[in-house]
């Protein structure tokens, strides 16, 4: 028996096909937006995202345009997509939900930032990949909402506010987190930075141009495609960062990771369930406190944990972890 999710996923790939043979008749053509990718040792993560859009428009153009508005996309599904990255071409097509996510064995500098282009059919959009250094021994994967930038996830109606109203331009950065990351990160080239989050690929512009004008070091976003799957009405969001620690252990297999999450979700547990499994890939794990509560430590097995209210509450208990 099929089950009701299921059938919703047909439903919404239904009626996105219905809108998108509209769209082609009235003169769309897909566009693509590159996001940042990571790599490390002659293998790249390439990641974008294929719409729909008028001839001679761009979705990230609508810049100052209401959060809400960014959820009216039109994701174009099995879409060919060239990539050029290190001086070669390979075609690649987007998933069901228009996203591009390949992983690419090339020819590779030893590190830096990687330009990347992505071309779907005329139009062109370009990002960069990370590549860490091979001998990279630490790198930091760093959750977003309510951990860099003030969401209130507890109070649903101010979070949907500050998600859907609220433009990315007045969006508080948690106070310190900044700084913090950047200490993690400093002292070493090139170590690799990954902002994993349960928000959508609809909002990857704002957040990497809030990060950046925030002050926090550049990294590759991980977000997630809201609607409907297989088996639930809504994505998984502990899924979705479960599977992304195991893809970053996987890929850069070298890397003990620093985890920095908060305590208003599921950081916490899936940062110990990853800890207490992989204790060799996991330096510490560093949770935002979002009661405010003092600073305060424990371990997850051989793991040190530190709580704080703030990045500079972290920062200032770190020195007695060890």
């Amino acid at each position: 028996m099929v089950s009701l999710p299921a059938l919703a996923r047909r439903g919404d790939a239904a009626t996105r096909e219905l809108l998108s043979r509209a769209a082609r008749r009235a003169g769309w053509t897909p566009t693509v937006l590159a996001h940042p990718g990571y790599g490390s040792g002659g293998r790249v993560r390439v990641l974008g995202r294929v719409l729909l859009a008028p001839a001679g428009a761009h979705p990230e153009d609508r810049r100052a345009v209401p959060g809400w508005q960014r959820f009216l996309t039109l994701e174009s599904a099995a879409a060919e997509v060239v990539v050029e990255v290190a001086g070669t071409r390979t075609v690649v097509r987007s998933d069901d939900d228009g996203l591009v996510d390949a992983t690419l064995t090339l020819d590779l500098p030893d590190v830096g930032a990687l330009p990347v282009r992505l071309t779907a059919g005329e139009r062109t959009s370009a990002a960069v990949v990370h590549l860490a250094s091979p001998d990279a021994a630490r790198g930091v994967v760093c959750d977003i909402d309510d951990t860099v930038l003030v969401t209130g996830i507890a109070t649903p109606l101010r979070a949907a506010w500050r998600t859907f109203v609220q433009p990315m331009t007045r969006r508080q950065a948690v106070p310190g987190m900044a700084r913090l990351l950047r200490e993690l990160t400093s002292g070493a080239p090139h170590v690799p930075v990954v902002y994993v989050s349960n928000g959508p690929w609809n909002l990857a512009g704002p957040l990497g141009r809030f990060l950046e004008r925030s002050g926090f070091p550049p990294g590759t976003l991980l977000l997630t495609d809201w609607g409907p799957t297989p088996t639930r009405w809504f994505r998984d969001g502990r899924s979705h960062k479960r599977t992304a620690l195991q893809r970053l252990a996987a890929d850069l297999p070298g890397v003990r990771w620093t985890l920095v999450g908060d305590t208003g979700e599921h950081d916490p547990a899936l940062y110990e369930e990853f800890a207490r499994a992989r204790p060799d890939r996991v330096r510490a794990v560093l949770l935002r406190d979002t009661t405010g509560g003092a600073p305060r430590q424990e371990r997850f097995g051989d793991v040190p944990v530190v709580y704080g209210a703030d990045g500079d509450a972290i920062a200032a208990a770190l020195p007695r972890t060890g």
